[in-house]
């Protein structure tokens, strides 16, 4: 490493990114960490077609495990077990169809707790069955279960339909202030998981989301662009 992005990273500041999310999105006070519990908060941002929202079942996916849901002003959770005592499906349903609003006015939020994969650079897909009433009782259901990793709408260039977008949480590996040493599994592409960091290392080839510790590793002749991570890497990061 060159002295001066050492002498640089001891007083930079750390770029916090944000990322895309779905119209059903999950998200936390804080990253997911591979392998600890975990508050995760669905919100649902819109109903169906002007219709309120009714009901909503999250899947739960393997490799998410001690799930506890809590209940909330929407109704009471349900949680579904298969034959190992594993919770498959969370659902929330309103307390009564009185309860349902007369039109698409709300947000609502839902929360459960859940220990997360150990499995650190991993995508993680929570399929979401949306039911929705309108005034005359009429129901319509939307299916939130692609997990592409995109978040566009309708057909592929106008050709073939994609899946609305499952909501997703990135698990992100256990790590402690200063450098950190890992291998990574996965391919990865999208470097807003390193939003957090200061700057990510492999071989020599660096990325951070600091513009001026990015403009460092520009001009260092002896350090090239790190663009993606191939499975097998190792790397370092400082947070």
């Amino acid at each position: 490493m060159k002295p001066s992005l050492k002498t640089l990273l001891a007083f930079s500041s750390l770029l916090v990114g944000t990322a895309a999310h779905a119209h059903i999105a999950v998200s936390g006070t804080g990253p997911a960490i591979a392998g600890t519990s975990y508050e995760a908060q669905f919100t649902v941002g819109h109903g169906c077609s002007g219709a309120d929202t009714y009901r909503i079942k999250v899947a739960i996916p393997a490799g998410v495990t001690s799930v506890r849901p809590l209940d909330s002003t929407f109704g009471k959770a349900v949680v579904e077990k298969d034959a190992n005592n594993n919770v498959t499906s969370v659902t929330w349903t309103r307390g009564s169809t009185t309860e349902v609003l007369p039109a698409d006015t709300h947000a609502h939020r839902l929360v459960l707790r859940a220990r997360m994969p150990d499995a650190p650079f991993t995508t993680v897909y929570f399929p979401t069955t949306q039911t929705c009433r309108d005034a005359q009782g009429a129901e319509t259901i939307v299916e939130w279960v692609g997990t592409s990793g995109g978040h566009d709408h309708g057909g592929d260039a106008g050709t073939t339909p994609q899946a609305e977008p499952a909501p997703s949480l990135f698990v992100y590996p256990k790590r402690t202030p200063g450098w950190n040493k890992y291998t990574v599994e996965e391919h990865v592409h999208d470097f807003t998981v390193f939003s957090d960091a200061q700057i990510v290392w492999a071989g020599n080839r660096a990325f951070s989301p600091n513009p001026v510790t990015k403009g460092l590793i520009e001009s260092d002749t002896d350090t090239d662009e790190l663009t993606e991570i191939h499975p097998g890497t190792e790397i370092w990061v400082k947070y």
